[in-house]
């Protein structure tokens, strides 16, 4: 399941924003990309995203753009020095301009820190009070979509249940089919002369072999407890996906005992409708 949020606030001189997004995955796969000032908060941000957000891959980027006066560096010169005369004596060599030897030397990290590179406990206190925001937003966004999501699960199952309620219609049908192909292959072996209760027996073989009673009682089962789980107030997307599994092992063994052609037209049906909700399950937690 999709989710994004994505929050900003000011604090002192500079903007601090937050951009989360997520697909949907079977474990949690968190990539974090923040500036170095934050980076001694990285295991408890990440422990905050991970315990929210549960799994899926998550990609979050922290930024900061500071405001008026640009931030004050603490430049190495002996350093700056050195790196810019090994890069002067590089171009020179290979005959590349030196035009922006300056901006590419004071790239460098190691040239430059900020004179306030420590993390102060109030800044600490805004990042994880705005990366809680930034969930919260996520969050949102997956319920949104997860009411989508649920909204078509539940016509699909509906779809299902309607579809096995058809199946009746036609059982009856089904055993007088079975009935007059078992009088005529009868017929051509004993050459017309049927003993009624052999008849009988042979019917009444075949009609339990083929009976679909369980299977359809298994399979509204499958179905109401499917729609339970929809209800349960944690992610249980792994659980559906189970379900959906026993519901096609019914509906495949319906299919197989059916031997009649609009019973198999209807588990055609209910497989095709199957399909669909197998496809939305990956899109849910």
């Amino acid at each position: 399941m999709t989710g994004f949020g994505k929050v900003q606030t000011n604090y002192n001189n500079k903007t601090i924003s937050i951009e989360i997004k997520s697909l949907n995955s079977k474990q949690a796969d968190l990539n974090l990309r923040l500036p170095s000032l934050y980076r001694s908060k990285d295991i408890n941000l990440r422990n905050q995203i991970i315990s929210s957000l549960e799994r899926g891959k998550i990609d979050c980027f922290i930024h900061t753009e500071y405001q008026g006066e640009a931030q004050l560096l603490n430049i190495n010169p002996n350093l700056f020095t050195s790196y810019y005369k090994q890069l002067e004596t590089l171009a020179e060599k290979v005959g590349a301009p030196k035009d922006d030897l300056l901006r590419y030397v004071l790239q460098i990290p190691e040239i430059s820190r900020s004179s306030n590179d420590e993390l102060s406990e109030e800044e600490s206190d805004v990042l994880i009070n705005l990366m809680q925001e930034a969930i919260e937003k996520a969050i949102e966004f997956r319920e949104q979509e997860g009411e989508v999501l649920a909204k078509d699960l539940r016509l699909r199952i509906k779809i299902i249940g309607e579809k096995l309620l058809e199946v009746d219609k036609y059982e009856g049908a089904r055993i007088e089919v079975v009935r007059e192909r078992i009088q005529t292959k009868l017929a051509e072996v004993v050459n017309g002369n049927i003993d009624s209760n052999r008849l009988e027996q042979e019917l009444i073989f075949y009609i339990e072999k083929l009976d679909v009673t369980e299977e359809k009682i298994r399979l509204k089962q499958h179905l109401d407890y499917f729609l339970e789980t929809m209800e349960l107030p944690t992610s249980q997307g792994k659980k559906l996906g189970f379900i959906a599994q026993e519901i096609g092992r019914e509906i495949n063994t319906l299919g197989s005992k059916s031997n009649e052609a609009n019973m198999q037209k209807i588990v055609v049906e209910m497989k095709d409708e199957l399909e669909k909700i197998k496809e939305q399950l990956l899109n849910v937690l």
